[in-house]
């Protein structure tokens, strides 16, 4: 008897963004890899999703990020970048836009950690809700 494979619609989005970090196969697949995996570590309750036909998305009380690869970058959005600081300059791509801001990767770039988790956790707390950013509750 043959292994029932899931379907598209029966994956879960980690799934999902796992087997696009598979397919890729190369640099990009890799560079996906490493930034996912520092959204994961440094927002331990991430929700990933999978959207517009195949892009990861990230949420925590809102969008934090996406994760878009092309030909020759791997593309980190986020959703309401230009309301972050980003006092290390790792803002390299849609500088131009009114909401959005983007960090373009490409083959043998290195990633500022430090930084990027730092720019992550901004993302989230603009997330916030109001109530939890001014440190009162409910």
């Amino acid at each position: 008897m043959m292994a029932h494979t899931a379907t598209h619609a029966e994956k879960s989005p980690s799934e999902l963004i796992d087997g696009r970090i598979r397919e890729l196969g190369d640099w990009r697949g890799e560079m996906l890899a490493r930034l996912r995996a520092l959204i994961k570590q440094t927002v331990p309750d991430v929700v990933e999703e999978w959207k517009w036909r195949g892009v990861p998305v990230w949420y925590r009380d809102g969008m934090i990020c996406t994760g878009e690869t092309y030909k020759s970058a791997v593309k980190l959005t986020f959703a309401k970048g230009a309301a972050l600081e980003d006092p290390s300059g790792l803002f390299n791509s849609s500088l131009d836009g009114n909401v959005r801001r983007a960090i373009d990767f490409h083959e043998g770039d290195a990633i500022n950690e430090k930084a990027l988790a730092e720019l992550i956790r901004a993302a989230v707390a603009l997330n916030a809700p109001k109530a939890k950013r001014a440190g009162r509750s409910g």
